[in-house]
């Protein structure tokens, strides 16, 4: 698996809220919901992502925006536009005043708004849980990112925009799959760009050294690494690997392992019935209690906490 597939392959939706928004101006929608990642397709008009703090976003028909949680912001057709609804954890709607604004908007199956041939329209898909992305991920990404339709051509929009609205069996799981697909193209273009600004792990695959170190960690977790053999493999001493691997890394490399691991197993712990044990031995732990103590440490909670928030 290339650095980039590693990166990317963390999207798993599941039940994810998505909707089209249908609008005429003036609108506004605050954002609340404090989601790990959102989408934004314009598919008709313009609209404005106003973060509280940074500059405005402006989107027209064909752009695209992901919004990295859980910081709030706004969506409008102008700055100057008062909020109209807010949206809570969970998909919640409400007014500015907290009344409910259930069925208030509904225009029909997966619609929203003030009229279905609204002057502007969006496609939006939101990742309700953080497990459901990856830390990793999560991490590579700035707080709001866009790409416009001149840096990217989106084949799945016309596909996504079809299936929201349908309402056959199983469609929550063709939305949630059409969703990750999205977001995996939508970020491998915006990688792709010269001024994203990946993350210091990634970017350092390309020196001769690190570059080497990563990929024999990123390849086999399990195996019993030390900063010793990683340099022997390197073909440095050990204080030479530990000097330039925290230099463009930003941090030693048995601390890049520790976090590769816990990372990797929390992602299975999510994705897969295997017992903690199992999963221990996979990323490079002797025993379940072993993974356990650094998962809580680092993660905050139990591997089977974690697990069991996930699903």
């Amino acid at each position: 698996m290339d650095a980039l597939a590693g990166l990317l392959e963390g999207p798993r939706a599941r039940g994810a809220f998505l909707i089209r928004a249908c609008f005429d101006p003036p609108w506004c929608v605050r954002i609340e919901d404090r989601a790990p990642l959102t989408i934004m397709l314009v598919v008709r008009g313009e609209a404005r992502i106003m973060p509280d703090d940074g500059e405005p976003l402006v989107l027209r028909a064909g752009d695209l925006a992901i919004a990295r949680g859980p910081d709030p912001y706004s969506c409008a057709d102008a700055p100057g536009t008062a909020p109209q609804a807010v949206i809570l954890p969970g998909g919640e709607c409400t007014y500015p005043d907290g009344r409910s604004l259930k069925g208030h908007w509904d225009l029909g199956v997966r619609s929203w708004g003030d009229r279905l041939d609204g002057s502007t329209v969006l496609l939006i898909g939101t990742y309700m849980m953080q497990g459901e992305v990856s830390a990793r991920l999560l991490d590579a990404l700035p707080p709001l990112l866009s790409l416009t339709s001149d840096d990217w051509e989106c084949s799945l929009l016309p596909i996504l925009a079809e299936e929201i609205v349908r309402d056959e069996p199983g469609q929550e799981v063709v939305l949630d799959r059409l969703l990750d697909l999205l977001v995996i193209a939508a970020l491998r273009a915006w990688f792709s760009r010269p001024e994203a600004e990946a993350p210091a792990w990634y970017q350092a695959l390309a020196d001769p050294v690190v570059g080497r170190v990563l990929r024999l960690v990123q390849d086999d977790p399990a195996h019993p690494w030390s900063v010793a053999t990683l340099a022997a493999k390197a073909g440095v001493s050990r204080a030479a690997l530990a000097r330039r691997f925290s230099e463009l890394v930003g941090e030693p490399p048995m601390t890049y392992l520790t976090g590769w691991r816990l990372a990797l197993a929390a992602d299975r712990l999510r994705d897969t019935e295997e017992t903690i044990g199992a999963i221990a031995r996979q990323v490079g732990y002797g025993s379940a209690f072993a993974l356990s103590s650094a998962f809580k440490r680092v993660y905050g909670v139990s591997p089977q906490e974690h697990r069991t928030r996930a699903a």
